[in-house]
């Protein structure tokens, strides 16, 4: 990934609930969703009674598969979906399938050209279906079911997702495959680059966002005239099994696209026999790295980030920095791999209110509205067992959360933990035995919290030195010396800089 610098330091506004424009969508009817001509489930009856079925689609036909994998309701461990997992000795379709694709894949630019406008149509239409409110609607609801996070986050997956296909609508997709030329040495000589397709490909998608990163991804590919294989997370794989027969409703070919579900290991079976020309794998480190080795660096990863926020020595709009660190850290449950890991306070903030708002924040977070919900790589007793690991490092101690919540029936498989952070002094944590413990991902609610004086500059910067999952990163300051000093010696895929800097929430002109 390249790296991005983004300054935000526009005039600042309050943070808005949204839940005023987001009212319309709260009370369709049951026969409304009913009525989507692509949709095979409804997102508010799927239950232990009545689950919901997953099913694959190969050389343009949907399949079932000899064996079932039964999906937890996350909030009350219900199995209610049943999706068909593939095993290894079905994967040979599959394999037969990406076979068929040529290495000069679908289109170029000298192969079927037609297709770059056919995607353009394509986009034009899913974009027009995912801004109808019973469309985005049923999405957002359908997201909320397997990978719980509060309405509005839901819903500006769906939102982000409409205008990507809206942005690449008409004659966007040929311009993508826009080409170069550069004079020769003599006449009649030229040089000219070409955006070239790799052929077949595969996707590999996580759970976190079921309908974002596997579209985004998925439809990249499509646009220069790869054929992919998708496989996304089972736990959330419904969202975009329903997401495909859209697109198919919309004029996507059918034979363009296969989706999978199966296991980790079968996955893996099918890269090694298929051998896809490239693989896109978003996900955990530790996949990550076998999968580099077992496909021979023909893979492009992002993966695990312990992201970092860096607050300057000049203290304005505590409110609005108390607010930011609360969506950062704990929206969708801390559950994003862009989620405020860490927080380095100047000592200027931490004489203000700044934690006391923090922690008033977290405390409004609820599990009835979702702003804080189940965590599907952790469970409770693995994130306790962190913290109390934390605290035992002299001079730490709990700022707030640490409890696990209350009243709820969320199986013991997952996580259910109340909005946590810890202090610990930055001299602890530069020390070499508590370094690697400290900067842990733990994907949930939780984040380290510790201050610096100005002459301790220097140690934070050693400390951002020293980690490794450069993903995301804030430098929260107006101060132009400030600013330069840190962004000059850091590194990361994204940094966003100035008073509005935040580590999520990728604005729209990323792409």
């Amino acid at each position: 990934m390249g790296s991005r610098l983004l300054f935000r330091q526009a005039r600042i506004g309050g943070p808005r609930n949204g839940r005023s424009w987001l009212s319309s969508f709260h009370h369709l009817s049951s026969r409304s969703l009913h009525s989507l001509p692509f949709a095979t489930v409804n997102a508010e009856e799927i239950s232990g009674s009545r689950p919901a079925e997953v099913e694959n689609f190969v050389q343009g036909n949907w399949t079932k598969s000899k064996n079932s994998n039964e999906i937890l309701d996350p909030l009350n461990g219900e199995p209610f979906i049943k999706v068909a997992e593939v095993d290894e000795t079905e994967i040979q379709p599959f394999v037969e399938s990406l076979s068929k694709c040529p290495k000069h894949g679908l289109h170029n630019p000298f192969k079927a050209p037609e297709r770059y406008l056919l995607y353009g149509d394509i986009s034009a239409k899913a974009a027009h279906m995912l801004a109808q409110p019973k469309v985005s609607d049923f999405f957002t609801r359908l997201i909320q079911r397997v990978a719980p996070k509060s309405y509005q986050q839901a819903f500006g997956e769906v939102y982000v997702t409409q205008k990507f296909l809206e942005n690449f609508s008409g004659d966007q997709v040929r311009f993508l495959a826009r080409s170069f030329g550069v004079p020769g040495n003599h006449l009649g000589q030229q040089s000219h680059g070409f955006r070239w397709p790799y052929g077949p490909v595969a996707i590999i998608t996580p759970f976190n966002f079921p309908l974002e990163i596997p579209v985004l991804q998925l439809m990249g590919a499509l646009y220069m005239g790869n054929k992919p294989v998708v496989k996304v997370d089972s736990k959330v794989s419904i969202v975009m099994e329903q997401m495909m027969r859209l697109l198919h409703h919309c004029g996507l070919p059918v034979e363009d696209v296969d989706f999978i579900n199966s296991d980790g290991k079968t996955m893996n079976r099918l890269l090694l026999e298929a051998n896809p020309r490239m693989t896109l794998f978003t996900g955990s480190s530790r996949v990550a790295e076998k999968l580099a080795t077992d496909l021979k660096g023909q893979i492009k990863l992002e993966d695990a980030g312990f992201d970092w926020k860096v607050l300057g020595p000049d203290v304005q709009e505590v409110d609005y920095v108390a607010w930011v660190c609360d969506q950062d850290a704990y929206a969708c449950s801390g559950q994003k791999c862009s989620a405020q890991s860490i927080l380095f306070m100047h000592e200027n903030w931490s004489k203000s209110s700044l934690i006391s708002k923090m922690r008033n924040l977290a405390e409004r977070r609820k599990l009835e509205d979702l702003t804080i919900g189940p965590v599907l790589t952790f469970t409770t007793g693995q994130m306790l067992d962190h913290m109390s690991s934390l605290l035992c490092i002299p001079g730490s101690k709990l700022l707030f959360g640490g409890e696990p919540l209350e009243n709820h029936s969320i199986p013991h498989i997952y996580g259910a933990l109340k909005p946590t952070a810890v202090y610990v002094p930055i001299d602890e944590i530069l020390k070499e035995e508590n370094f690697e413990l400290v900067t842990r991902e733990i994907f949930g609610p939780f984040q380290i919290v510790t201050e610096y004086k100005d002459d301790q500059l220097p140690k934070i910067l050693d400390a951002l030195e020293r980690m490794h999952a450069h993903l995301t990163a804030a430098v929260v300051s107006n101060d132009p010396l400030f600013l330069q000093e840190v962004i000059g010696k850091t590194v990361n895929g994204t940094t966003y800089a100035g008073l509005r800097a935040r580590t999520t929430g990728a604005p729209q002109n990323h792409w």
